[in-house]
């Protein structure tokens, strides 16, 4: 695009020369006296060489226009000396001579007698030419609206001086949105500076403040641009469009189209690109893309689509069409699908798969670490739960009543110790240490779906196993077969794989038995080493000792493991550093742990890697994603790629169902504030949340850029909403306008859950920083950390843990309990500690012999029958608690996905009201746990109790509930036409009674 010859105007303005004008008309009079004045000028740059200065002498008249040329005086600054005679003063402006002015606004500029300088709009004094001479300005420009501020002061420090006084100098608000301020630097060539709103909130640049040199520079969302346009001056209209898009390309992957195009180009730079689909049967649809590359999921099977790609500028300018370019998709996955519905309306049951219940030994595995982690002396192999016992158990879980199952991941892990799931390997491949015969992972997703429950898969995209990820890198690291070493380094064998079924017998009569017993369990790895150096190594003195020794005395070689800054991986691919600072932009960037590989997710190869992978576990029906470490990917990342995908491809496939498909987060922020530390861009609520404004189209540009602009506008500056609370009594449709699509575990709750009480306030006190909190996941602790970061599983008590349910139960979000919480299983017991401690004594101990026996449930929450240990565990006071509390859930709609207040409430502070209401649906309770309550100002009518039937008719807008006992409660329900009350709902239990 061109400029046009449009003026430029505004700052550099037309001229206003009334006064001038005016002047011109009065009578000369003879100077009686030699007064004169030296202008100095420092124009803007892109004037160029040409200057005229013309003036208006106190009481004569003004020079014809343009003026009169200036003289070069040095580097940036022109001259002019006026003889005034008589005359103490003069007004003055200037011009390039073509056009374009600096009247001062239309003020003028109005000079003295001596030795002047006009320089950014302020008027100095002094030769700024002159040897150790003064005249160093810097015209400093400070953008409000990103800190929602109206005016601002700056404080500063000219570089070797001393601070202005507190809160520094105002500036002047020259345009909407910008203030600005020429600070005279004397012989300085910089600036140190911060900024106010002079009502004592401050931008210091977090601390750093702000490094500001000559010239004119703008500060903008806490990024300061030298050399830099005045703001306020606007551009010239763009009327050229960008050129067109080239090498437009269409490749079809089953139910997808990859386009990939070159970019086009644009003398402003171009802002994105718009690709039109034709074919198939939804006629013409027009999406945006912010790079050129596009992957089209809401396609057909077998049908021929054609895509054509323009460019667009920041001004709407279009390219014209590209060549077409046109792909037909394949056959529709197999598969099952999703069960829909609103994911609040469920309760969720989390178990780690290897460690529930073991219903086929033969794919039992220890590892490596099966002696050395004293496991074997248990006969606990690490992998020894799988499909087939769970899918043997599902009456167990559908008997406490749970409707959804969080899993851990299925993907084919890679690591000493991985039945966890999260060091994934082949992310394109269900671990066979989880399947049998008749128990794959379709069968179990299908034999849940049968029995109404869902299944949440856990999945991770920040990370893989040390080991790469097959199919987008694995690396090749040193290794050798001496003496040292050849019981841990296979012999290579062409075309062999990795495959976890098959360990290392420990009788290999090439070794000796003490290696044959290190060797023991371990899966081939000849894949992984070699000890010449691959083509395109990177890696450091490959090969040679480090000087370090392992702790059987071996020697350690360089390039042996794999490490971030070993340059083993790509830095395209993998990221190449470790976290330092966990609530810094790093946090988002490096490596957690050694063995969690971590991905460069701004990278397109790798983004395509990771959806393409969990497209087929949407295809396969699961009803949800559980995102591990969703923290350390920046959220425009999410929002930009991996979100919109899982959206997309879950539409495209089931309609309706897909668009209930339910992705929650892990945003661990293991502290008590509402904030992380004060890191928006680290705590949960941040990532429920769409961006607010554009970025580069480079992603990790807008990485950075998105991470500068939210830590600069803090916790006061982030969107809030009311979609938790109701208005009075009253339901309101919730605003999901701005959501990410991601939501997230209630990690404020979860850490504050010591007693209920603490959990709920916290809880309540957050709820307006997220999108929506009544779809927050809510427990009290899993496979990580119990309350608190606490090492141990909850030990807090029985009657503690009733009460914690009975709260989340019927408070907001979805209530979530890690198994074998529901008998205290291994309470107290430290919940991890890798291969150091047989798993029997962690949080992580296998859960099947309390699963002994037969189960058969009729309905959530009813047990038909059951014998064995299993008859034994769902006996257990928690047990029967959680099932009648599920029972209650299930039938009240306002505890489910209602929105609540604890206004008019006294008495309790564990008390709230809660409705719902959509279409026929008009569901209202008042709730109070482990105590009574008094609910004032609400709707009058017959209510009952659904835990003791009672029944309390309301003519005054009060109702007073008596509970007694830690972990009981009381939910009046208001009977409503077409919504009645269910009443009691089952028999009296150990809590609710």
């Amino acid at each position: 695009m061109r400029r046009t010859t449009t003026t430029i105007r505004r700052r550099w303005g037309a001229l206003a020369l009334a006064a001038g004008l005016v002047a011109a008309l009065l009578p000369f009079t003879a100077a009686a006296a030699a007064n004169t004045v030296t202008v100095y000028y420092q124009p803007p740059t892109a004037w160029g060489t040409s200057v005229n200065i013309h003036y208006g002498i106190d009481g004569q008249a003004w020079t014809p226009v343009p003026g009169v040329a200036m003289d070069s005086a040095c580097t940036g600054w022109r001259r002019k000396t006026i003889d005034l005679g008589a005359a103490t003063g003069l007004q003055v402006v200037f011009t390039n001579g073509s056009g374009v002015w600096d009247n001062n606004n239309g003020a003028n500029y109005r000079l003295g007698t001596g030795t002047v300088t006009v320089a950014a709009g302020r008027v100095g004094a002094g030769d700024p030419c002159a040897a150790g001479g003064t005249g160093n300005t810097a015209e400093v420009w400070y953008h409000l609206t990103p800190r929602g501020w109206t005016t601002a002061n700056i404080h500063y420090r000219p570089d070797g001086g001393v601070w202005t006084a507190v809160p520094g100098l105002p500036m002047e608000t020259v345009c909407a949105g910008w203030a600005r301020r020429v600070v005279d630097l004397g012989t300085a060539t910089g600036l140190t500076a911060a900024f106010n709103n002079n009502a004592g909130t401050w931008d210091n640049n977090n601390t750093a403040d702000y490094t500001i040199g000559t010239g004119r520079s703008t500060v903008d969302a806490g990024k300061v641009t030298a050399n830099a346009v005045d703001p306020c001056t606007p551009a010239d209209p763009d009327t050229t469009p960008p050129t067109t898009p080239g090498g437009l390309t269409a490749v079809a992957d089953g139910l997808s189209v990859i386009l990939t195009w070159t970019a086009a180009t644009d003398d402003r730079g171009v802002t994105g690109y718009e690709l039109t689909r034709t074919g198939g049967t939804g006629g013409s649809t027009t999406v945006t893309s912010t790079t050129t590359r596009y992957v089209a999921y809401d396609l057909a099977p077998n049908t021929t689509y054609t895509w054509t790609v323009r460019a667009v500028d920041a001004a709407g300018n279009r390219s014209a069409a590209s060549a077409p370019a046109s792909a037909t998709t394949g056959n529709a996955p197999a598969g099952g699908a999703p069960l829909g519905g609103d994911p609040r309306e469920d309760s969720i049951y989390f178990v780690m798969t290897a460690r529930f219940a073991d219903g086929d030994s033969a794919n039992n595995r220890g590892g490596s670490q099966h002696v050395a982690s004293g496991n074997a002396a248990n006969n606990d192999p690490m992998f020894r739960g799988d499909f087939k016992g769970l899918i043997d158990k599902l009456d167990y879980i559908k008997g406490l009543g749970f409707s959804a199952i969080w899993i851990t991941p299925v993907v084919l892990n890679r690591s000493d110790y991985d039945y966890h799931g999260y060091h994934g390997w082949d992310f394109y491949r269900v671990d066979p240490r989880l399947e049998s015969s008749g128990a794959s992972y379709q069968d179990l997703i299908n034999k849940a779906h049968a029995k109404g429950i869902k299944i949440y898969q856990d999945v991770v995209y920040n990370h893989s196993s040390r080991w790469g990820a097959k199919g987008l890198f694995v690396p090749t690291v040193y290794g050798v077969r001496d003496d040292q070493w050849k019981w841990y380094y296979d012999q290579p064998q062409a075309g062999r794989q990795y495959d976890p079924m098959v360990e290392a017998t420990g009788n290999d009569p090439a070794l000796t038995p003490a290696q044959n017993a290190k060797a023991k369990g371990r899966p081939y790895n000849g894949d992984l080493w070699s000890s010449t150096a691959p083509t395109g190594n990177q890696c450091l003195n490959w090969g040679t000792p480090t000087g370090a020794r392992s702790q059987e005395g071996y020697t350690i070689y360089n390039c042996q493991w794999p490490i971030p800054t070993s340059k083993l991986f790509p830095a395209d691919l993998y990221h190449q550093c470790w976290i330092g600072n966990w609530e810094g932009e790093d946090a988002r960037s490096c490596w957690l742990h050694e063995d969690l590989a971590d991905f460069n997710t701004e990278n397109a190869t790798v983004q395509q890697y990771l959806i393409n992978a969990y497209n087929r576990y949407i295809d396969m029906g699961v009803d949800g994603f559980r995102i591990d470490t969703a923290v350390h990917i920046p959220r425009v990342t999410w929002n930009r790629r991996f979100l919109p995908a899982i959206q997309q491809h879950a539409v495209a496939r089931f309609g309706e169902k897909g668009r209930d498909f339910y992705v929650f987060g892990e945003v661990a922020a293991f502290v008590n504030d509402k904030w992380n530390r004060g890191s928006v861009n680290h705590s949960a609520q941040f990532f429920t949340w769409q961006e607010r404004k554009e970025y580069s189209p480079d992603d990790v540009r807008a990485a950075i850029e998105q991470y500068d602009y939210e830590q600069l506008l803090g916790p006061a500056g982030q969107p809030t909403t009311d979609n938790a609370f109701l208005r009075g009594n009253a339901y309101h449709a919730p605003d999901h306008a701005k959501f990410s699509g991601m939501n997230v575990i209630d990690m404020r709750m979860h850490m504050n859950f010591g007693d209920a009480t603490n959990a709920f306030l916290n809880g309540k006190d957050s709820d307006d920083s997220y999108n929506d909190a009544t779809y927050n996941v809510v427990y009290v602790d899993s496979h990580d950390y119990g309350p608190n970061k606490s090492s141990t599983r909850y030990a807090g008590g029985t009657d503690a843990w009733a009460e914690n349910m009975s709260l989340m139960w019927t408070f907001r979000g979805v209530p979530t309990l890690y198994y074998g919480s529901e008998i205290e299983f291994q309470k107290g017991a430290r919940i991890d500690c890798g291969p150091t401690c047989p798993l029997a004594t962690t949080g992580r101990a296998y859960y099947g012999d309390h699963l002994a026996g037969s189960v058969t449930a009729t309905d959530f929450g009813v047990v038909g029958s059951a014998s064995g240990a299993v008859a034994t565990t769902l006996s257990q006071p928690l047990a029967k608690h959680v099932q009648r509390l599920n029972r209650i859930r299930r039938a009240i709609p306002a505890l489910q996905k209602g929105q609540y207040s604890t206004d008019g409430i006294s008495g309790n502070t564990l008390a709230y009201k809660r409705r719902f209401t959509q279409g026929a649906v008009d569901s209202f309770a008042l709730v109070t746990v482990s105590g009574g309550a008094t609910f004032s100002g609400i709707p009058n009518g017959r209510y009952v109790d659904a835990v003791t039937g009672d029944v309390r008719t309301v003519t005054n807008g009060t109702l007073t509930a008596a509970v007694s006992g830690r972990g009981n409660l009381r939910v009046y329900v208001l009977d409503l036409p077409g919504n009645p009350a269910p009443g009691k709902i089952g028999a009296d239990g150990p809590y609710l009674r």
